[in-house]
């Protein structure tokens, strides 16, 4: 005990640590400024906080006063609190037993009221028992009542609609027979009551005997032959259609269908199948005598039947009907005697009709399902769309300049379109067949017209202009479309687009493809000694400047019925039902021109190259070795520059419509020049020091004008595109790098194949064999340097494939051209 008590005191006189978070709650309930309260309170800065200096040490002892009176102040407010919680614990049972008591008195309370509610709630159900008995009583008793006299309504009228029906007085049964309907709707929960279901009876007997008078009469005053009754009848017959929307619907339908009939009885007798007007050619009589008809059924008829039936309109469509069975029965049987004019004449007049009927009625009768109203289209962005109202005869010239410009489709708002105009969808294939013939035609036209006139003459001033032969097939194109779309939207459509794609695929390889420039097979050029004469001006290129023309609006043409063909496309989609929209594709149409772009390109390119290949042959035939100053840029490079200076601002001027495709000329040009170059330079062994000076100078002058090749010969100088000055100065480094290794001294080989490693981050051995060959070293130096290059090469990264060529990091281009300008300045210094 006396060894643990040291240690007790110990522990109670430590500091008293408190968690951060009790700590931060007493700073929150008791803040204060006193360097004492602090967590990280520290004794002796407080006490030189104190005492700052010797001299402050003379009043230790009134601080230490103080101190001990603040001690005993805190010994008397913990005391008084530790004091004070002694009785707390008594105090809170003695309120919760309290708070018990005072709930259970609450719940006897509560269950006090509970039990004086329900009997409340007994009492009042024994006083309104005989309130509710008293209610449904008199429910029942104005039920009764009710009935009674519904019954009694009932009986009555059956009784007047059986005796008016007798007398035919329409106009007052047609109001009874409503209200006698209405009023047995009532007894429907009484019909197993016989004197109820006796009254039922009678009253359907009475409406079969309406329908079978009315009928009669119908047929009396408009028998199936004969002449028609004059309006004696009239009013009678008003009130029995009255009657029969009353009736049921079946006798309204064989009255309109009788009457509508015998209404067109004539017209089956004059427009027979054997008849003269009944041929195409005199289908307007057909139109005509409809015309003459409802006029006439307006002035007689107008008011005997209710507005609401729209016997106009169902005359008229009944007339449709009629008129499309017997001009597709005819049809049929003269099939061969169908010509495309007699063909376009009847259908004209037929959709003319149609829009007539469009004009005059709604189109409410046609729920038949025979002919649907059409679906209002989604809006459309396609910029190819233009009002098509007159579209056949004014002139369609499918721009390109329209392609921001969309417009949307016109709304179909004929619900008749078709109604009589089908019957000759089966025939359209004669309208095909001619379309297909015209285009043939058409073709040879071109073909024709193209070899009488020749080429386009040269407009470097506009640029290349599209063939005018395009134009023209196109809105031959349009105007075809349009017409068939007017005929029919379904098969005929995929026939008319069958035949677009046959004539566009024919327009590509005949038209286009077919007057392209061949390339000869003579390789006629320069010399060595004509180009040591410098001669310029003695040599031309292959292709004379109208080919080079021809060739341009061949590729402009090309591109415009590429274009055109996507929008083409996108029109025969809108015109087509939908179920047949995956139909239509004009994709390989489309790949055609592209390739006929393709090919267009490529002569271009390889007319320029071929320009090139003497001027790069007698590069490599040269003496390089025998070079004794380095002086201006050689002969073959002045030829190489006079040929691209003719070709080009011919081809930029006539493809300045088409500027994306004179940048694929310049990169392609560039991709086949460079390489070729370079092989070139490889053939020219062996190379002195002066002349590797010589060809490095070249290589230069012909690095500048690559680079200024999209604008030379411009008076509007333009940035080269990116994606070109990209590969020219990729292509061209590597030829200076090469000339630049071959002038570095081979002594000592380490260094000399180091060297080689970081300028051409070339790892080939047959590159380096070449440029071996070019410093013109013996074999037995080439064995021992190649074997050295073997050993110098870096290790393949793991995972590699372990190719023979190995490609290393590339200089940066900022390395690329710290480089050049020390290669030029050391050229200018020996100049």
């Amino acid at each position: 005990m006396e060894e643990d008590e040291p240690e007790l005191e110990a522990g109670l006189e430590a500091a008293l640590e408190l968690a951060p978070a009790v700590q931060a709650a007493i700073e929150q309930v008791f803040p204060s400024q006193d360097p004492l309260d602090r967590a990280d309170f520290n004794a002796v800065e407080y006490i030189n906080a104190l005492f700052p200096t010797e001299q402050s040490l003379a009043n230790i002892d009134e601080v230490v006063n103080k101190i001990r009176l603040k001690i005993r102040r805190l010994d008397d407010n913990i005391r008084t609190v530790v004091r004070g919680q002694t009785n707390v614990g008594q105090d809170g049972r003695q309120a919760l037993e309290e708070a018990q008591k005072a709930i259970q008195q609450l719940f006897g309370k509560i269950k006090d009221i509970k039990d004086k509610a329900e009997k409340s709630e007994q009492m009042v159900k024994e006083i309104t028992r005989d309130i509710k008995q008293l209610d449904h009583a008199k429910r029942h008793l104005t039920t009764s009542i009710t009935t009674l006299n519904h019954l009694h309504m009932l009986a009555g009228g059956v009784d007047s609609l059986e005796a008016m029906t007798r007398r035919r007085q329409y106009g007052e049964v047609a109001n009874l027979l409503q209200g006698v309907v209405n009023v047995l709707e009532h007894f429907n929960k009484y019909m197993g009551i016989p004197q109820i279901r006796q009254l039922s009876e009678r009253v359907k007997a009475a409406q079969n005997e309406l329908g079978q008078q009315i009928l009669a009469d119908f047929e009396e005053a408009f028998p199936s032959q004969g002449t028609k009754r004059t309006a004696g009848p009239s009013n009678v017959l008003r009130d029995a259609c009255l009657v029969a929307n009353v009736l049921d619907p079946r006798i309204k339908q064989e009255i309109i269908k009788k009457f509508i009939k015998q209404h067109l009885s004539e017209y089956l007798v004059l427009f027979q199948e054997n008849q003269d007007v009944a041929w195409l050619d005199k289908i307007d009589r057909r139109y005509a005598w409809i015309k003459r008809q409802l006029v006439d059924y307006e002035e007689k008829y107008g008011r005997m039947f209710p507005t609401e039936w729209c016997m106009t309109e169902r005359i008229a469509v009944e007339f449709c009907h009629v008129t499309r069975a017997e001009l597709s029965k005819i049809m049929r049987t003269r099939a061969k005697e169908i010509e495309v004019k007699l063909l376009l004449f009847a259908i004209q007049r037929t959709t003319n009709f149609e829009g007539l009927l469009a004009k005059r009625f709604s189109g409410c009768t046609l729920a038949d399902g025979t002919v649907k109203k059409p679906e209002v289209p989604p809006p459309s962005t396609n910029p190819f769309l233009e009002d098509e109202a007159g579209a056949e005869t004014d002139e369609i010239v499918m721009e390109k300049s329209d392609t921001d410009k969309p417009k949307k489709p016109k709304v179909p708002d004929n619900p008749f379109h078709g109604i009589v105009s089908k019957c000759f969808e089966p025939h359209l294939y004669v309208y095909i067949e001619s379309q297909d013939k015209n285009l043939g035609e058409l073709i040879d036209r071109f073909v024709a017209d193209f070899k009488a006139q020749g080429p386009p003459k040269p407009n470097v001033d506009e640029g290349g202009a599209v063939l005018p032969s395009c134009a023209d097939l196109f809105v031959y194109y349009k105007k075809c479309m349009v017409q068939c779309s007017q005929l029919s939207t379904g098969e005929p459509m995929i026939a008319l687009t069958t035949i677009f794609q046959k004539y566009l695929r024919e327009y590509a390889w005949k038209i286009l493809s077919g007057n392209l420039p061949k390339t000869t097979s003579s390789s006629g050029g320069l010399t060595i000694t004509s180009l040591l004469k410098e001669k310029e001006g003695s040599e031309v290129a292959k292709f004379t400047l109208e080919e080079l023309c021809l060739i341009c609006s061949i590729l402009s043409t090309a591109e415009y019925c590429l274009a055109t063909t996507q929008q083409l496309e996108e029109k025969l989609k809108e015109k087509v039902d939908a179920s047949l929209m995956e139909r239509i594709n004009l994709t390989g149409e489309m790949d055609t021109f592209s390739v006929v772009i393709s090919n267009s390109i490529q002569l271009l390119v390889q007319d320029l190259d071929a320009a090139c290949d003497p001027a790069l042959t007698a590069m490599s035939k040269m003496q390089w070795q025998n070079v004794e100053h380095v002086g201006d840029q050689s002969p073959y490079v002045t030829s190489v520059i006079l040929h691209i200076k003719q070709n080009v601002p011919i081809i930029r001027d006539n493809l300045a419509s088409t500027r994306k495709y004179f940048t694929q000329f310049c990169i392609k040009f560039a991709n086949s020049f460079i390489p070729k170059f370079i092989n070139h330079l490889f053939k020219c062994k062996p190379i002195s020091m002066v002349g590797a000076e010589q060809l490095l100078l070249d290589t230069h002058s012909l690095k500048m004008v690559l680079l200024d090749l999209p604008s030379i010969g411009s008076q509007v100088v333009r940035k080269a595109p990116a994606s070109y000055t990209k590969i020219v100065v990729k292509g061209m480094t590597r030829a200076e790098m090469i000339l630049k290794v071959v002038m570095a001294p081979h002594e000592p080989p380490v260094v000399f194949v180091d060297n080689y490693i970081k300028l051409l981050a070339d790892c080939s051995t047959d590159t380096f064999q070449k440029i071996l060959d070019m410093k013109g070293l013996k074999r037995s130096e080439q064995s021992s340097m190649l074997d050295l290059f073997r050993l110098r090469l870096p290790a393949p990264p793991p995972g590699g494939d372990g190719a023979g060529s190995l490609s290393l990091g590339a200089p940066t281009p900022e390395q690329e051209s710290s480089r050049i300008r020390k290669l030029e300045k050391l050229i200018k210094k020996r100049l």
